[in-house]
């Protein structure tokens, strides 16, 4: 359901919410994170609220987040992951929360997204692409470093629990800078793109996928992270 004001991120019995208290009923010990961002649910596919020329308004965003944070959390999610680059919200989520009595849910924020070109498969299977322009006026410029450090700083002060790089394998003085940085832990994003170059090389017989996929990962943890998110886990579970 996807329009304009992004109505379907605020609908509390729909996918997500249900599916977080499924699964929180029958397997209350795991910890649940959920991704806050508008862009699964408009329909020019930005992350963000627009104004009559296509401009992304930042705050009417961040306050629509600070609503879809909210329910997430009400229904049981552990930690809420603001993907959508807006200036401010990790403050403003935070404070939301508080003020609701969430004091316990934590924030994963992307504290550096980069525009990469690698987030095509998922956009894909998501019907998500950006139906106009593209995504550079809010996520990151992939030759830009220091912009990675000041956002980090900013998240850290705003209320930040964990920060997140994305994409991963080929940011890696990215992930290596942030950490030393700040004590928070980061959390690395290996792509939807990243999963997809080595499986489509993999189907071809030019490499093996968990051999490259377990170096790729190592490589990862070896720059800093704390953390990974990848597809391709179920090919490094024999490693494990």
């Amino acid at each position: 359901e996807k329009d304009l004001a992004a109505s379907g991120a605020f609908l509390e019995n729909s996918l997500i919410p249900l599916t977080i208290l499924e699964i929180k009923k029958h397997f209350p010990h795991l910890f649940i994170i959920c991704d806050v961002a508008l862009d699964p649910y408009t329909s020019h596919g930005h992350d963000g609220i627009i104004d009559s020329s296509g401009n992304i308004l930042n705050d009417e965003t961040v306050e629509a987040l600070e609503r879809q944070a909210l329910i997430l959390a009400s229904k049981g999610a552990d930690a809420v992951a603001p993907s959508d680059m807006m200036d401010g919200r990790i403050k403003s989520i935070r404070r939301r929360l508080d003020q609701e009595s969430f004091i316990n849910t934590n924030i994963i924020s992307y504290a550096a997204k980069y525009a990469s070109s690698l987030y095509s498969p998922f956009r894909d299977a998501l019907c998500s692409s950006p139906k106009f322009g593209d995504k550079k006026s809010y996520q990151m410029n992939p030759a830009n470093v220091r912009e990675a450090l000041l956002e980090a700083k900013l998240d850290v002060e705003e209320g930040a629990d964990i920060l997140l790089i994305k994409p991963a394998s080929i940011y890696l003085d990215v992930i290596y800078r942030v950490k030393q940085e700040t004590d928070l832990p980061i959390a690395a994003y290996h792509v939807s793109g990243e999963y997809a170059m080595v499986m489509s090389a993999h189907e071809k017989g030019y490499l093996d996928a968990s051999k490259v996929f377990y170096e790729t990962l190592l490589s990862i943890k070896r720059a800093g992270a704390d953390m990974i998110f990848t597809y391709g886990f179920n090919c490094i579970a024999p490693f494990l």
